[in-house]
């Protein structure tokens, strides 16, 4: 009778994924663990601290860190959510450079000039941190393959460019080939969770990133980026369900008029969003509920950046 063949150590290590905001890290990490982990949306700085994500490559476990866009900050809660991401570029075994391939390629419009200076703003980190890392080049199913020449040469580094890879995070072009490269980066170790968990965060947490996403989808061009969501209380029902109240706090009375809309008919829509999807993230019935309050200076109180594992004090 023959033995089964050894599958190797297990490997577990952090893999940090930086760039520019909108470059695509949320899209990239919710494909490479197979389930939606990081919410995602069109609006620039959608992600405000690093979401953790588990992907398991054969018996390597990644433990993905989706980090907030790398920009210049003008505000204390820009300052902190850079300071995360440079934070777990110094801590993770592997790191992603994501970039958004068409528009550094383009670079016309103002948007896309910000993405290539944010872009070199995280070139500029890596080298002055001397940190080895991958750079993927995303959304090349939107551009001709010889445009993406200039794009590389304009961001590899010869001396801590490890690998190049072309990418969609949109489609999975080339991503089991990332996934699978990393996999061989992360040093030999146990596990640190379960084969089965995707994500490593509290579940009041993600309920509430879960309604920020519908607000920010149904409501982006009214609301600013400053609007935050939290789970006020969280009650475990007899019958398996689970009751979640949340606020959302605007910055001023005519944002709340908006979010709440007519008849309370705004809000009613998004909650009905956001509880579909908690539903079947938990895999049980919830009752959610949402009340909106004005709150101007919510991005000067520490206790919310605790909250979201930001340091006040960046």
């Amino acid at each position: 009778m023959s033995e089964e063949p050894d599958p190797g150590p297990t490997r577990c290590g952090f893999v940090a994924i930086i760039g520019a905001p909108n470059a695509g890290k949320s899209t990239l990490v919710n494909l490479l663990v197979g389930a939606k982990v990081a919410i995602v949306t069109h609006k620039v700085q959608t992600t405000r601290f690093p979401v953790r994500g588990v992907a398991m490559r054969g018996q390597a476990q990644l433990i993905l860190v989706d980090t907030p866009g790398v920009f210049e900050p003008k505000r204390r809660l820009d300052r902190a959510m850079v300071r995360s991401a440079i934070t777990a570029m110094e801590d993770a075994d592997a790191v992603v450079h994501l970039v958004d391939a068409p528009a550094h390629a383009q670079a016309k419009s103002g948007a896309d000039r910000r993405c290539v200076e944010d872009a070199a703003r995280v070139s500029e980190k890596l080298k002055a941190l001397g940190r080895p890392y991958s750079l993927a080049l995303n959304k090349v199913d939107a551009m001709p393959r010889d445009a993406l020449l200039g794009v590389t040469q304009a961001l590899y580094d010869p001396a801590l460019t490890k690998e190049v890879f072309m990418i969609s995070a949109k489609t999975g072009d080339g991503v089991d080939k990332l996934g699978d490269w990393l996999a061989g980066q992360m040093p030999e170790s146990p596990w640190h969770y379960p084969a089965d968990q995707t994500a490593d965060a509290p579940s009041r947490l993600i309920a509430a990133e879960v309604t920020r996403e519908k607000l920010m989808l149904r409501l982006h061009e009214e609301l600013p980026y400053e609007t935050m969501v939290e789970t006020e209380s969280w009650q475990e029902r007899k019958d398996g369900s689970v009751r979640i109240d949340q606020i959302v706090y605007v910055a001023r009375e005519g944002q709340r008029k908006i979010t709440i809309g007519d008849k309370a008919a705004t809000i009613k829509a998004i909650g009905a969003l956001a509880r579909a999807e908690l539903e079947q993230i938990f895999d049980r019935r919830v009752h959610l509920f949402l009340f909106v309050k004005v709150r101007e200076n919510w991005s000067d109180e520490p206790a919310r950046y605790t909250a979201m594992g930001l340091d006040f004090e960046s």
